[in-house]
């Protein structure tokens, strides 16, 4: 596969996540799911963050700027409220992402983080695309039922 195909399949598995954005409201930030720890903001801001991650240090983006707040916080903080913010982090993160890919020379190349061990570049891919695909779920469930 190209690079460019690559790139179809990520922004079309990546259409989970931006379809909710189209939708999401600013009052929807602060709502979660049950008893679970993550509200709708917090699981914006994350998956956006772990893109980053992945543009900068999997397929080695140096340019990426990121402070992963989720993951440094290890939790839900209540701090991500401000929509126009997490949509712009959001459309970063799609920009980086996106060229990180395109960047790419060699898929079955290997990669190895301590977050997930030793990969290859395709399998990084795969990773992060299922990981936005499974939060923005998560995303869903909150907008449709969370308080």
């Amino acid at each position: 596969m190209t690079n460019s195909s690559l790139i179809a399949l990520w922004a079309e598995g990546r259409t989970r996540f931006t379809k909710l954005l189209d939708v999401v409201q600013e009052a929807d930030l602060t709502k979660k799911n049950g008893d679970s720890p993550n509200s709708a903001g917090f699981l914006i801001r994350h998956i956006a963050e772990v893109e980053l991650l992945f543009a900068k240090n999997v397929f080695g983006l140096a340019e990426v700027k990121i402070v992963a707040k989720t993951l440094i916080a290890g939790k839900d903080t209540g701090e991500w409220t401000n929509l126009a913010e997490l949509k712009e982090i959001t459309a970063y993160s799609a920009e980086m992402l996106q060229k990180a890919i395109l960047a790419q020379e060699n898929w079955d190349g290997i990669i190895e983080t301590k977050e997930f061990g030793k990969k290859t570049r395709a399998e990084a891919l795969g990773r992060i695309t299922t990981h936005t695909a499974y939060h923005a779920g998560q995303l869903a469930l909150v907008l449709k039922y969370g308080k």
